[in-house]
């Protein structure tokens, strides 16, 4: 009986050990530019290789990466290996097979498809932002849609699991298991939000390989003919981690945005879009900053009003902005210092004379949804406070088409609208610093 019993005790404890050796939370996103894939996963135990085995139609390439241990800031010091591979010379235009793991365990196969290596390439993203593990109500029917292979890429636009680092990082851990079957497919970028806060952000900067690197909170990338930049809108206000990171950030902002703005880079990504999490306009009730006047990341700091981001957006030409924050869905018209630009009145979004802006933070949290006041603003066009994402499709260089789906009905479209551009560049009132576009000429010439 005893002995029997031994034996049961050790062959649980042989099956546990080799389940923390298991890779969990796989996750893949672009690397330096659409043609790198990065693949990240975790293990509760050190393994002695990070490995991916990948190739088209079956497994016959071998890429080698890092681990790095995680320990959370809770009292119990939860710990995990965090493991990256990079794969690079893809096929483009391909599906990949791929896992991930080691000689002490593998994960499931999982694919991706690369991006590609065409002009006429016409993305298609799935875009929100607060998405927790509890109440994520639009994650079965994103789950459907991206294995059905609707979307090139995922935009989660901050505020992750509610929150990562609760219970000790256990709901950070099971949150990233609960987007793998999302994750694992496609390109998931983000961008943190004030729910990534904790220990100044260091489940969000461990969990996700962002092209930007663990220590930035931005990064741009270009999808087809998109110049896509991710910010923090959070050095705005998180103070106590010093104003370094906003100073440094909104330099190398106004840097990409310049380069984006050379001649031949708006040529081949007229679309330059931003996004962060915490929206300069909102019309909610429940007095976030965005229902002020002077919100902090339109104006900048109080007092002196300096690393104001509309001026920024405007003054580089800046086609689109996103945010999340709020638990709503909100549409606005191009607008710029609260004045109202749109194209003309029967087209609005036909050459707007300024950064269309929408909010997407309703996928799903156990926060619920977030409601509005009741009249509605000049600037705002369209409210939503169901349950839902935003979907982006970009057709060439002047059509780029956007839609509302709604998980409380179903799946239903509640708003669309097509932005048409028949010329990329700046705004008629924009203020730009031609030295730095020089400045910057010459260091993009110079380093080709």
């Amino acid at each position: 009986m005893l002995e029997t019993i031994f034996i049961l005790v050790c062959v649980l404890h042989l099956s546990a050990s080799i389940d923390y050796y298991r890779p969990e939370q796989i996750h893949i996103a672009y690397g330096q530019n659409v043609q790198e894939i990065v693949i990240t996963w975790s293990t509760f135990n050190k393994t002695q290789a990070s490995v991916v085995e990948y190739g088209i139609g079956g497994l016959i390439l071998t890429a080698n990466g890092t681990s790095t241990l995680f320990i959370d800031g809770g009292s119990e010091k939860h710990s995990q290996y965090i493991h990256k591979v990079v794969l690079n010379d893809l096929t483009p235009n391909s599906i990949y097979q791929y896992h991930c793991g080691s000689n002490l365990g593998w994960s499931n196969l999982f694919y991706f498809k690369t991006a590609p290596d065409s002009s006429d390439w016409q993305p298609h993203l799935a875009i929100y932002g607060d998405l927790g593990n509890e109440n994520a109500q639009s994650l079965v029917r994103l789950q459907e849609e991206t294995q059905r292979g609707l979307y090139d890429a995922i935009l989660h636009v901050g505020d992750f699991a509610y929150d990562m680092d609760s219970q000790n990082a256990q709901i950070g851990d099971e949150f990233m298991r609960q987007i793998e079957s999302i994750a694992a497919y496609v390109p998931y970028m983000t961008c943190p939000g004030n729910h990534e806060e904790a220990y100044n952000f260091s489940n969000y900067r461990a969990r996700f390989s962002m092209p930007g690197g663990s220590e930035s909170y931005m990064y741009s990338i270009d999808i087809g003919p998109m110049h896509i930049i991710s910010i923090s809108t959070e050095v705005y206000y998180f103070l106590e981690y010093g104003i370094k990171p906003l100073v440094f950030q909104y330099q190398w902002l106004e840097d990409d945005l310049a380069k984006a703005n050379l001649p031949e880079n708006r040529e081949k990504q007229p679309w330059i879009i931003v996004m962060g999490h915490r929206p300069m306009y909102c019309s909610n009730t429940d007095h976030d900053d965005c229902t002020h006047h002077e919100t902090i990341t339109r104006v900048g700091l109080p007092f002196l009003h300096f690393f104001g981001l509309e001026d920024l957006l405007y003054n580089y030409g800046v086609d689109l902005a996103i945010w999340a924050h709020e638990h709503s869905y909100e549409r606005l018209w191009p607008v710029y210092n609260y004045t109202v630009y749109n194209g003309s009145y029967e087209q609005p979004y036909v050459n707007p004379g300024a950064p269309v802006q929408f909010t997407t933070g309703s996928a799903g949290c156990k926060e619920g949804r977030d409601h509005f006041i009741q009249q509605l603003p000049e600037w705002s066009a369209f409210r939503s406070s169901d349950y839902g994402y935003t979907r982006l499709k970009v057709y060439n260089s002047t059509h780029m088409y956007l839609e509302q789906v709604s998980d409380d009905k179903s799946g239903q479209i509640i708003d669309w609208f097509w932005i048409v551009k028949d010329k990329h560049g700046l705004y008629p009132h924009s203020k730009i610093d031609w030295a730095k576009i020089d400045k910057m000429r010459l260091k993009y010439l110079h380093s080709q």
